[in-house]
């Protein structure tokens, strides 16, 4: 076997490969000593049909295997000896496509090799963490918003007209021509307006009803709705009106406390600024990890693989122009062509995804299946109800758990940098958080 160097430039390399014919033979030999043992044929022992034979049946099925294998094989041994490491899958395609049994094979094999990444001491890197602290305030205002979650109604003064978001006690009794209809009748039921809970065009119609007052509201069922005997039906509901309500938001006390789970309101109040303080820590991490990836950026240089910049640049293209039209959907808009700015953008990520990663390799940085299965559980929680085969779809697609596992990987390799890093705590106002995290969307917009 013949690998000869064809192209190096840059980080383009090429280089010609020739299996020879001798080469194949020795491997379909091979192939058919190590199947013999185990072939039963007519008029032979197990194990005693002779290799001509056994060439003669499968030689021409097996030749196809040895081929791929000793392709295989010298690529492996090539990346081996040169120490490359392909940006991407190599492109490897035959050359004599005339080749019949007995030729030898001529295959051309192209790649761009990953870069040497240099290396850094971080340890005049000066980080800056910010740090903000739930004041009173803050406490009290998610205290407020709690209270408004946990709101009550009480009734409104009489003769009242009732309003959108008020709510309304009533009995009622669905028809559908004229008869009453199962499950179409109750009493003393208590409706919010404008929740959305009854179908379409009901709600609407109490807006405006009094307590006492008599009402018949005229409607019809969704053409999917789920009962098959009301689809599409036009049905009435006579109503009468009992009680008409205004919101109130819950008293801040201890009884408000416990309906969260607390002991009593000091102890919501702790459990408030823990959450408060938490959210404020994962913003300020945010705002630092931009800081530190700006700092390392200036540090390096190195040449970027063209095809890794290329197809970045046209992800990035292709995300902004459907967060600039969320009206198309679809994806047969058509080439999407990158621009300067997105080409800038895609080596900063390239240039900063290659040195992450080669940093996480040298400090042998490992994403842990505990941390994986943390990772699912979380994103999980996204689909109620669904979440055994959210668990069970991740764990059978390779490529959604590299995309879950490479964020987890990137925040363990920024925290391996600032251990090493000189950090220093900086105090600010939730104000001044805010501010820094809107400077960081304004600079991904």
């Amino acid at each position: 076997m013949q690998v000869t160097e064809t192209l190096n430039d840059g980080l383009k390399r090429g280089y010609a490969i020739t299996v020879t014919a001798a080469e194949l033979d020795a491997k379909v030999v091979e192939k058919l000593s190590e199947a013999q043992p185990e072939i039963e044929m007519k008029g032979f022992r197990k194990g005693k049909v002779p290799l001509p034979l056994l060439r003669k049946q499968f030689g021409q099925r097996l030749l196809g295997e040895a081929m791929q294998e000793s392709i295989d094989g010298a690529m492996s041994e090539h990346f081996e000896k040169s120490g490359d490491r392909p940006a991407m899958q190599p492109e490897v395609k035959m050359t004599n496509e005339d080749w019949k049994e007995g030729d030898d094979v001529q295959v051309e094999m192209s790649y761009e090799a990953l870069p040497e990444v240099p290396e850094l001491d971080f340890s005049g890197v000066k980080v800056e963490r910010l740090v903000v602290k739930a004041d009173d305030a803050s406490v009290d205002e998610a205290l407020a918003n709690l209270a408004e979650t946990a709101q009550d109604f009480k009734d409104r003064k009489k003769g009242s007209k009732a309003k959108d978001g008020d709510q309304v006690v009533f009995d009622f009794v669905g028809k559908v021509d004229g008869e009453a209809f199962e499950g179409g009748s109750a009493e003393d039921y208590p409706l919010v307006l404008g929740s959305g809970s009854f179908i379409p065009g009901f709600e609407e119609q109490l807006v405006g009803v009094k307590a006492g007052e008599e009402k018949q509201v005229e409607v019809s069922f969704p053409d999917d709705y789920g009962a098959p005997n009301l689809k599409g039906k036009a049905a009435t509901f006579d109503c009468t009106i009992k009680a008409v309500k205004e919101p109130v938001a819950a008293e801040i006390d201890d009884e408000l406390a416990k309906k969260f789970g607390a002991e009593d309101l000091a102890a919501l109040k702790a459990q408030i600024a823990e959450r408060l303080e938490a959210e404020y820590q994962g913003a300020a991490r945010q705002v630092m990890k931009r800081n530190l990836l700006d700092t390392l950026d200036g540090m390096v240089s190195f040449d970027l693989p063209p095809s890794l910049v290329e197809a970045e640049a046209k992800q990035i293209a292709h995300q902004l122009y459907h967060e600039e039209h969320p009206e198309d959907q679809g994806h047969d808009h058509g080439e999407i062509e990158p621009t300067d700015e997105h080409k800038s953008l895609a080596e900063r990520r390239v240039r900063l995804g290659l040195l992450l990663a080669e940093l996480g390799q040298q400090a042998k940085v490992e994403v842990t299946d505990a941390e994986m299965t943390q990772a699912i559980m979380n994103q999980a929680r996204q689909y109620p109800g669904q979440e055994r085969q959210f668990f069970d779809f991740v764990r059978q697609n390779q490529q959604m758990q590299q995309q879950m596992r490479a964020p987890i990987f990137e925040d363990k390799v920024i925290d391996h940098i600032v251990d090493q890093a000189e950090v220093t705590d900086k105090e600010v106002s939730k104000d001044e958080l805010q501010k820094a995290v809107e400077a960081l969307e304004e600079d991904d917009a």
